[in-house]
């Protein structure tokens, strides 16, 4: 009974999704302040593509100022200095996206990506430096790149600040640039550098405000550098002990990321924010919540209401990219089809086409409804495929979704192609 319900609510609500459906989902989107582009895969072409085709329209009738990604600051900002068409940078997107060689460096470095870099330097060619759009990494992961990039900019800059930073900095030293070491010492021998780096966060913080017009961004980029080390020291200490808060810790990091971007490009500014549905769904709808876990859609919501707007995805079959253990080597896998009952096989069984949900008014079945919803991460196994399932109530996790019935990988850039 249950489950004919929400097909019958899935039948009512769902249309079929093409292109030429996202000219109807911008003016649903309207002029929300944060729009949050999921996926269910980080290594799937058809997200990225109609991501970029949704950011592309967004950017030009809605004037999106930037794209905020799940990525790091330091290789995100090479890209975003090449989009923006600043020297030094590359001769292409290719070259300009050499910086992502932290694994899984599929997640950026793909041709999918080249063809939005290139476009949003076509975009920017004859905008002015106020008015070009960027792209901006605010992940966690990046605690030695975030402090060389500290070192190399302050190194033309104040002494005394340069001073800090190292004395900062050698405080890590005794790690070799090993992230385990460092949580360790940090979490178990109480050997941690909190006070160090929230200290050189204070010297570095808002600086860009008093800064030349042209050194403005990389005066931010120096803060929002200090703010992935400050993160990722918590991150990396607390990853020791608490799986659960960890992920809290890297949530909460991206959102005060995020928050600083919108005070740099100035208070009505609006963002386009890619990540993983993990990330973008509001987690009180899932039983993230029940394990004591907050992500970057709630913790938006819950601050800003109605300016936050979620698109979710998902699929029933297809391959991906994905690695069989972090670290290991990229590899297209299959993606099978999705478990009975879940949202994704639900979806399909409604007629095995391309779909487009919008949760506009309330809908008790498919808000209360808690049913399976496929998730897979950079590390994939697909005969544990009960395991990538997160239960869900769908219309309360997200404002619309898009559904594919089928997928295929990403391409990603091979090392060759950087040069």
């Amino acid at each position: 009974m249950l489950f004919q319900s929400i097909l019958d609510s899935i039948t009512r609500v769902a249309v079929p999704f093409n292109q030429n459906r996202l000219s109807h989902l911008v003016e649903h989107i309207g002029d929300t302040r944060y729009v949050l582009l999921g996926e269910a895969s980080h290594g799937t072409s058809e997200y990225y593509k109609i991501r970029a085709e949704l950011t592309k329209q967004l950017i030009m009738e809605k004037g999106i100022r930037f794209i905020a990604v799940e990525g790091d600051w330091p290789s995100c900002y090479t890209l975003n200095r090449y989009v923006k068409g600043y020297e030094g940078c590359g001769d292409n997107a290719a070259e300009a996206m050499r910086d992502f060689t932290r694994w899984p460096t599929w997640m950026w470095a793909n041709y999918e990506m080249i063809e939005l870099a290139e476009w949003l330097r076509s975009y920017n060619e004859d905008k002015s430096d106020d008015e070009k759009v960027g792209f901006y990494g605010i992940d966690v992961y990046s605690l030695w790149e975030s402090m060389d990039e500290i070192l190399k900019y302050l190194s033309t800059k104040d002494a005394g600040d340069l001073d800090a930073a190292r004395q900062a900095f050698e405080c890590f030293e005794p790690h070799d640039r090993n992230e385990q070491s460092y949580g360790i010492a940090a979490s178990i021998y109480g050997e941690g550098c909190e006070d160090e780096i929230v200290a050189l966060l204070r010297r570095l913080q808002d600086k860009w405000k008093e800064a030349h017009p042209k050194d403005r961004e990389k005066a931010l980029s120096a803060e929002m550098n200090a703010l992935a080390v400050k993160g990722a020291e918590t991150y990396y200490r607390t990853m020791i002990r608490h799986d659960a808060e960890s992920w809290n810790v890297r949530d909460r990091h991206m959102v005060s990321a995020l928050e600083k971007l919108i005070e740099y490009h100035g208070s009505d500014a609006r963002a386009v924010i890619w990540e993983h549905n993990t990330h973008i769904g509001d987690a009180r709808a899932t039983n993230m919540a029940d394990e004591g876990m907050v992500n970057v859609g709630q913790l938006l919501r819950e601050k800003h209401g109605k300016e936050v707007f979620a698109l979710g995805f998902g699929t029933y079959e297809g391959t991906v990219i994905a690695g069989k253990a972090w670290g290991a080597p990229q590899e297209e896998m299959r993606v099978p089809c999705a478990i009975k009952n879940s949202w994704e096989e639900l979806l399909h069984r409604t007629g095995a086409e391309d779909k487009l949900l919008i949760f506009k008014s309330a809908d008790p079945i498919l808000e209360d409804s808690v049913v399976g919803h496929r998730a897979i991460g950079v590390v994939y196994h697909s005969e544990w495929e009960r395991g990538n399932y997160v239960p869900t109530r769908i219309a309360k996790r997200y404002d619309a979704f898009i559904y594919l019935d089928q997928i295929r990988a990403l391409t990603p850039i091979t090392a060759g192609s950087f040069t």
